[in-house]
C-alpha cells in the first residue's frame, strides 16, 4: 500500500486515484497518522441468464452475411 500525505495527495489525486483503481490501494495521512484510505469500488457481475439469451437469440433471423463480409462491406464504404 502507498502512503501519503495530505499535501502532496491533493497535488496528484488523479495518479493516486488511477492507482487505486489498478487495485493498490492508497493510505493518507495527515501529521504522519493514516486518515483515509483510497481503493477500487468492486461492483459484483450480474450473472447471465443462458436460457433467457438462447430464448432471445433463438427469435432473431440468421444474418444473410458473414460478420466479415459485414466488415468488410462498411470499410469499403467508408461508413465508420
Amino acid at each position: 500500500m502507498t502512503t501519503i500525505n495530505l499535501a502532496d495527495a491533493k497535488a496528484h489525486f488523479s495518479e493516486l486515484i488511477a492507482q487505486a483503481e489498478a487495485g493498490e490501494p492508497v493510505c493518507i495521512t495527515r501529521r504522519g497518522k493514516p486518515v483515509a484510505r483510497l481503493s477500487a469500488v468492486i461492483t459484483p457481475r450480474k450473472p447471465i441468464n443462458l436460457s433467457r439469451l438462447k430464448a432471445l437469440t433463438d427469435t432473431m433471423p440468421p444474418q444473410a452475411e458473414t460478420a466479415g463480409e459485414f466488415v468488410r462491406k462498411l470499410r469499403d464504404q467508408d461508413r465508420y
